[in-house]
């Protein structure tokens, strides 16, 4: 089988053509075209130059993706959502063009399952898992009884861990994307001289929900009252620093307790924010602590950003599930012909 998928949620224009055989996943080619140097200029993302580098980019980025004839192709896929609706708009357009021209089915794929699905490129996760998403708009733990069957159990009440490193990087003077300029300062740090010390909102409350707003806030306070600090490197790195592990503490903390709680045998990572090196360590070494120790998965850098690739396994799955589906309705109206020969059905 093979799925080109299509991903325009935000700021990367992506394409992916992805073959799956024997329920295998390979990946023929990838393609991602960044925005980043353009929205660095303004310190966030401009969702209107968002939306028109999409429209410029994406035929490019999917005819270099392409690297089969369309008429191989089984199934197209896109993000339908979450994510900046102008840039939503582009790819999904360019979907349905697309599956019309080619005659092609076309399924729409959520953001989010997406950052979940990365993981099962290489290997499929024991069950019951515990899915953590964390990226610059989305903060959530999901339980999964098995792929098909997800509960979210915990989210963020006001601004997500990703964009809680935008906005600290941004009062810093840092520049953007947040995530990785504040992990490169907070690596300069010495942990055990730091003096500076951050709040980890809602760590102890008995939810599994999240909130970074305070800390955001904390961060604000804290440069108001040492503004000439500014220029000492020393005092950004501490910053960059407790900010970082604050942010680690509350994740480490809620998704363990949910882990214990829920008797998961899988921790499933994704999103952006897990490209983080120090989160991806701690995460590791916190499982091994664990007496149940549930396997921790997380995805390869190049699939924790958003991209196309994880698109197309969310589809696959979607799309088996319909195929099941479809073969179930067949048999229950099969048997309901047996036992009435004039009944009519209706098709779904």
């Amino acid at each position: 089988m093979l799925i080109l998928g299509i991903e325009t949620s935000c700021d990367e224009t992506a394409a992916s053509l992805l073959k799956i055989e024997r329920g295998k996943f390979k990946v023929l080619k990838k393609v991602i075209a960044s925005q980043i140097s353009l929205h660095n200029q303004y310190g966030g993302i401009i969702p209107e130059l968002a939306a028109r580098e999409h429209i410029k980019k994406i035929i490019p980025v999917i005819e270099k993706a392409l690297s089969v004839k369309p008429k191989l192709i089984d199934l197209i896929a896109v993000t339908e959502g979450p994510g900046l609706i102008t840039s939503l708009l582009v790819g999904v357009e360019t979907a349905k063009t697309l599956s019309l021209a080619w005659q092609k089915p076309l399924l729409g794929v959520n953001h989010l399952q997406g950052h979940l699905a990365a993981n099962f490129l290489k290997e499929t996760p024991s069950f019951p898992a515990l899915g953590l998403i964390v990226s610059g708009g989305h903060t959530e733990l999901i339980l999964l009884q098995d792929y098909h069957h997800q509960k979210k159990i915990g989210q963020t009440r006001d601004d997500a861990a990703g964009e809680c490193f935008d906005k600290i990087a941004k009062l810093l003077g840092l520049g953007y994307p947040g995530g990785p300029i504040v992990s490169q300062y907070a690596a300069q740090a010495k942990p055990n001289q730091i003096k500076t010390k951050l709040p980890r909102p809602m760590i102890q409350s008995k939810n599994y929900d999240f909130s970074f707003s305070g800390l955001k806030t904390a961060v604000l306070y804290t440069i108001q009252k040492r503004k000439a600090f500014l220029q000492n490197q020393k005092f950004i790195a501490e910053i960059c620093y407790e900010s970082q592990q604050a942010i680690i503490d509350v994740l480490l903390k809620k998704t363990f307790r949910a882990a214990q709680e829920f008797k998961v045998n899988s921790i499933i990572l994704g999103g952006g924010v897990i490209a983080n090196q120090e989160l991806r360590k701690q995460f590791l070494i916190q499982a091994e602590k664990m007496s149940s120790s549930p396997k921790i998965l997380i995805p390869p850098l190049e699939f924790c950003m958003d991209n196309a690739t994880m698109i197309a396994v969310a589809a696959y799955f979607q799309y088996q599930k319909l195929n099941s589906l479809k073969k179930q309705n067949l048999k229950n109206n099969w048997r309901k012909i047996k036992a009435n020969p004039n009944l009519e059905i209706e098709e779904s």
